[in-house]
């Protein structure tokens, strides 16, 4: 059964650049991005770790911890980290997870339980399906999941700003509408009644009966 949102994010406890977490206990109160890699020295995904680790302090403003992992030793991550900080100029301080035995990969279902239980002789090609971003909020549950191909390198502004919507609508009965960004108008959700939202939201455009923008909540 492939997992979708809402589902909780499976457990788990691992061996990391930071030491051994158990997963649900290192999110903690907060929020996190777990993202994949199909294999440690590849150029793509150098150039992705890199980008993250210049982004850190946004996610620590969203409450947001980062956690990458590969299908590959830690020892390898530690030794990519040069690689990284060659490339990107930025050093990677947020955790790498080794997945060696491909556990975890098949625990998130990004790879099938026929691959066999170890990434030595593996390609990237053979791990191409392991290139996910999940999100996971406080309750441990997935709020977002997105799997790109291997040459196509992730928008990590885009995960951003999609934490920065479900922060907001997870607070406020509201949603936000196609390329909405932090300060634009949103929308009010069906399950307020129009009394409410007047009491709630002050006044609202109304275009059609079932869309109704305001102004973006404060707090």
């Amino acid at each position: 059964m492939a997992l979708r949102i809402n589902d909780e994010a499976p457990d788990f406890t691992a061996n990391t650049t930071a030491g051994t977490i158990n997963f649900h206990e290192w999110i903690g109160d907060g929020w996190a991005v777990l993202f994949s890699h199909p294999k440690d020295f590849t150029p793509v995904c150098t150039t992705e770790l890199g980008y993250m680790a210049g982004l850190a302090d946004e996610f620590v403003k969203r409450n947001t911890k980062i956690i990458g992992i590969s299908v590959d030793p830690v020892d390898n991550h530690k030794k990519w980290k040069g690689d990284i900080k060659t490339v990107t100029g930025h050093d990677v301080d947020y955790p790498m997870i080794g997945d060696p035995e491909l556990k975890i990969a098949k625990l998130y279902e990004m790879l099938p339980a026929s691959a066999g239980d170890t990434s030595e002789g593996r390609t990237p090609a053979d791990n191409q399906t392991v290139r996910t971003v999940f999100v996971v909020g406080p309750d441990k549950k997935i709020k977002l999941q997105l799997t790109y191909p291997m040459t196509t390198g992730r928008n990590f502004d885009e995960i951003l700003r999609a934490i920065d919507s479900m922060q907001l609508t997870a607070k406020h009965q509201v949603a936000t509408p196609a390329q909405w960004k932090q300060g634009d108008d949103v929308i009010i959700t069906p399950a307020v009644s129009d009394e409410d939202a007047k009491e709630r939201f002050g006044s609202y455009e109304q275009p059609v009966p079932y869309v109704r923008i305001t102004k973006q909540p404060e707090g």
